[in-house]
């Protein structure tokens, strides 16, 4: 796998196929999932924003570099990412 496609989230070694979220909001009519996973014995931050427009369920999933040790820290800040990314992007997220 290369080296770019690993730095921006492309599917490095430990990442899930996909992972139950831990947590889910409503925020501004997205649905907010986290759903950190564990990585080098830390928990990595993750989560999907997700959508529905003109019928379709549009997502957008997110990794950062930041992790914690434990479950609820990563899941508060996954949160917390995924609440940053609608206020700042919004439905141009998706496009």
């Amino acid at each position: 796998m290369s080296f770019l496609k690993r730095l921006f989230g492309g599917g490095g070694a430990g990442e899930p196929k996909s992972a139950a979220p831990a947590k889910q909001i409503e925020h501004k009519g997205f649905l907010i999932s986290a759903t950190p996973y564990k990585a080098e014995g830390q928990y990595q931050t993750c989560g999907v924003v997700s959508k529905e427009i003109d019928g379709v369920v549009k997502e957008h999933k997110f990794i950062r570099a930041d992790r914690f040790a434990g479950l609820d820290d990563a899941v508060d800040i996954s949160i917390k990412k995924g609440i940053q990314l609608v206020d700042e992007q919004g439905e141009k997220m998706f496009g």
